[in-house]
């Protein structure tokens, strides 16, 4: 495999660490995702709030600005996507995959799907991760390419944020004084954003899928190996899912969505004791803290979903 440390003569540790600098490469255009998932996800709760006069509280939540805390939050979201290894996250990637596919057979196109579009963000990090991992392995000068995708990600991001702030800031007077060319747009087609969303999520898992089904199935030598694995899995997250259609339907809130978290990771820490090797479990750990940050990060988000 070639990348940037190929250029440069074999030192003690250089492999190394150009391989933890590919990894926070790859966890950047992760978090940058996930960023910007959350930025147009606030500018279509906004908008919602705007129009329901009811909604003021929810509005003025939204709208507070915490740019240091955003910043925190895509940093500490590179460090855990980078620490995780790409057989974890490829598992997070079809858990969320399978539960994405449950929920949208069960409820339709209901008002849940924003929430289902903040529940995957972590998924999502894992999944641009793994897709990265997969279609640039062995590729030429992987670093470059890693840096240039880094670069664009941390662009979109930039921007997505900055649409954010525009629209809690100015939104209601332009779109009232049909000032503002990108208020208008919104006001005539923000309700268009989760379709938008939908389509690009749908895209993203598909490629993270088919890239984590081959992440995971390269560690083993034969057919019987992989039955001994696959088969364990299945039975969890049909388990899981189950247990989580169940939970959403008696009860919904913040606590409900941490406790499905926990469960969810402690049934894939379960399976990794039998199946999976000591790196894993420390990756579940890792994991879990990284979907609990998400969860916490997009708390004001989460409760104008449920209250819609």
């Amino acid at each position: 495999m070639f990348s940037l440390g190929s250029w440069l003569p074999a030192l003690p540790g250089l492999a190394w660490g150009w391989a933890l600098l590919d990894a926070l490469l790859q966890g950047l255009v992760g978090a940058c995702a996930v960023s910007v998932l959350c930025s147009l996800l606030k500018v279509y709760l906004y908008i919602q709030c705007v129009n329901d006069p009811e909604r003021q509280a929810e509005k003025e939540a939204i709208a507070a600005r915490w740019p240091l805390l955003g910043l925190l939050h895509v940093l500490v979201l590179t460090a855990v996507l980078a620490l995780v290894g790409s057989r974890v996250a490829a598992l997070v990637v079809l858990e969320f995959s399978l539960r994405a596919a449950s929920s949208i057979l069960s409820l339709g196109k209901g008002a849940h799907s924003s929430q289902l579009y903040l529940l995957c963000q972590y998924s999502l990090g894992c999944g641009v991760s793994c897709g990265l991992s997969f279609l640039l392995e062995g590729a030429p000068h992987r670093s470059w390419n890693l840096a240039l995708a880094a670069g664009l990600a941390g662009l979109l991001a930039l921007h997505a944020r900055r649409l954010a702030r525009h629209v809690c800031a100015l939104y209601e007077l332009h779109s009232r004084a049909r000032y503002c060319g990108i208020c208008i747009l919104l006001l005539a087609a923000g309700h268009g954003i989760p379709r938008l969303l939908r389509n690009a999520l749908a895209v993203t898992f598909a490629v993270a899928d088919l890239a984590a089904v081959e992440l995971i199935n390269r560690d083993f030598l034969s057919t019987g190996e992989a039955v001994r694995f696959w088969t364990p899995l299945t039975i969890c997250y049909t388990l899981l899912v189950v247990y989580m259609q169940e939970e959403s339907r008696q009860s919904t809130g913040r606590g409900t969505v941490f406790r499905t978290v926990v469960v969810r990771m402690g049934g894939l820490f379960i399976l990794l004791l039998t199946v999976g090797r000591w790196t894993d479990i420390l990756h579940v750990f890792v994991s879990l803290l990284g979907e609990l940050w998400c969860l916490l990060r997009s708390g004001v988000l989460l409760e104008s979903c449920w209250k819609q």
